[in-house]
């Protein structure tokens, strides 16, 4: 009994020694690039990749499903463009249909549009292509103060997506700011429909995290662009003078 008790005695200096030994450090490294194209293509699963080719080709099909046709190409850009108007007028309709309230505004946010539409058949691809995020549409309360600040947004930047609001940009300062063409009344409340991201101010969009109350939809942008293509097929963005730089 006593020679197992030393010899687990023993072992637990061993184990303390170990431990009290000085801590590791690296002498050396190297590194390697590997290049991740057409030559590891041996090295893939051949079984799995063929397992999924249905669900490829049903993807394929539905992505290259027309939904509408483009009559002149548009894209987004500041101050205004036509794919910039489209997208906040498309976003405007939609969020008082789905709300059923009288919504004031819309904004989006000119990053937020990743490709430019070409004239021709629109398919479910380019609007995936358009709008890759899982943004959702909300519909915030604002009070016209924090209007006016979110022009000035728009007027520092040179131009955001809106529609609603029309404005011009002096010497950098946001001037002569209308909504609906009426002038904005700083106490007043209005409805503004916008994303869940710009809802926390991002991109520059401050005041939009200023809401006193929000409504949410849980529909993807993505998808009422599309549900909007269905509704107007023929896709035209007009350049109507929105945004004016003096």
């Amino acid at each position: 009994m006593k020679k197992l008790l030393y010899f687990f005695v023993a072992m637990l200096c061993v184990a303390l020694c170990g431990c009290q030994q000085g801590s590791r450090r690296v002498v050396a490294s190297s590194e390697e690039v590997i290049a991740i194209d057409e030559s590891v293509d041996s090295e893939s699963d051949t079984a799995y990749a063929t397992s999924l080719q249905s669900t490829k080709q049903m993807l394929e099909s539905e992505l290259n499903t027309v939904i509408g046709t483009i009559p002149s190409p548009m894209r987004a850009a500041r101050p205004e463009s036509s794919l910039l108007n489209w997208s906040a007028d498309a976003l405007l309709e939609m969020a008082r249909l789905k709300s059923g309230q009288a919504v004031d505004m819309s904004v989006v946010n000119i990053g937020g549009l990743r490709c430019e539409w070409h004239a021709g058949a629109i398919t479910f691809r380019e609007v995936f292509e358009l709008m890759p995020f899982d943004n959702e549409l909300v519909v915030l309360t604002l009070t016209g103060e924090d209007l006016l600040a979110l022009a000035q947004c728009f007027a520092d930047q040179g131009g955001q997506g809106m529609s609603g609001m029309r404005l011009e940009i002096r010497d950098g300062k946001a001037t002569n700011v209308t909504l609906n063409g009426n002038k904005i009344v700083p106490q007043m409340l209005y409805r503004v429909a916008t994303s869940d991201y710009l809802s926390g101010g991002n991109d520059h969009m401050e005041p939009l995290a200023n809401y006193s109350s929000i409504w949410k939809s849980d529909a993807k942008i993505r998808d009422l662009y599309i549900e909007y293509i269905t509704l107007h097929p023929v896709v035209e963005g007009k350049v109507d003078g929105r945004t004016k730089v003096i």
